[in-house]
């Protein structure tokens, strides 16, 4: 029989000839999750042998990884601030940059807990339902326009324990939104059509794209976002954005003109313009 570290091994070499990234941390993910173990405690385990069964379990997983499907997509569940989220194709995969704004929000820009918070283009429910969890008075509307990503929130929010404290909303940005709000978060499509044609397989074959192209300059929808954010913040509520990395001057300069009394650029871990946050 085939022991765990001989298959680990064809795994990362079968995941690297196909240019899967990380091919070996991939492949210690899948088989972690097939063999319903700890990823790291495959390396106590390396002459285990394997039954066909668990072979099968892997096989599949490491085909699908190979495709170059989101491990993320694979695995079914991500690790977002403080909750695990499901994931899957109803709506993109939490990013590593807009955890690290969850983080900024909950330790450094937040004078007190927000009590209404707007979270548009919601997608799996990640930021409105990561803020619920480290503000537990606070309430949210999860806003997006796909059903099925709402599903997905839904999901989510009952998972981590917040469902009585969200209410999920389909509607073009603030549409059907009624009400004014302490903080309004976006992370709306902001790819150019540069960005788009030259994104990873992981992105442009699996993830939805209307949740990424943002139009040719990646300005369509946050231009609206930041038009339309005034009328439903309270007196001194907080817009806040995560955009591309060239659209911080353009948005400033318009939101200056709209009459925000600031709004202020920050920089993601990578040192790059990633996020506005805007005053009423």
């Amino acid at each position: 029989m085939i022991t765990l570290l001989e298959v680990l091994q064809k795994s990362t070499h079968f995941l690297s000839e196909r240019g899967v990234p990380d091919a070996k941390l991939s492949a210690e993910w899948i088989m972690a999750d097939s063999l319903g173990l700890k990823r790291l405690d495959l390396y106590l385990q390396f002459e285990r042998p394997l039954t066909e069964q668990e072979l099968g379990g892997i096989r599949s997983g490491i085909k699908r990884r190979a495709n170059r499907e989101p491990l993320q997509y694979i695995l079914g569940s991500a690790d977002f601030y403080t909750v695990t989220l499901k994931t899957d194709e109803r709506a993109l995969i939490p990013r590593p940059e807009t955890e690290y704004l969850i983080e900024l929000l909950h330790t450094r820009y937040l004078n007190k807990a927000p009590s209404r918070i707007l979270d548009l283009g919601t997608g799996s429910g990640a930021i409105a339902i990561a803020l619920l969890s480290v503000f537990p008075e606070a309430e949210a509307v999860a806003v997006d326009q796909s059903a099925s990503a709402l599903e997905l929130t839904a999901e989510n929010a009952q998972a981590t324990g917040v469902s009585d404290r969200i209410r999920c909303l389909q509607s073009d940005w603030f549409e059907g939104v009624e009400g004014t709000f302490e903080l309004i978060l976006a992370n709306p499509p902001y790819l150019t059509r540069e960005e788009m044609d030259t994104a990873e397989p992981e992105v442009v074959k699996y993830e939805p794209s209307k949740a990424l192209f943002g139009g040719d300059d990646g300005l369509d929808d946050l231009n609206r976002i930041v038009d339309d954010g005034l009328t439903y913040l309270v007196e001194g509520g907080m817009l806040v954005l995560e955009t591309g990395i060239h659209h911080h001057r353009g948005l400033m300069e318009r939101a200056n003109a709209l009459g925000y009394v600031s709004m202020q650029s920050v920089k993601d871990l990578e040192k790059r313009d990633r996020f506005l946050i805007g005053l009423k």
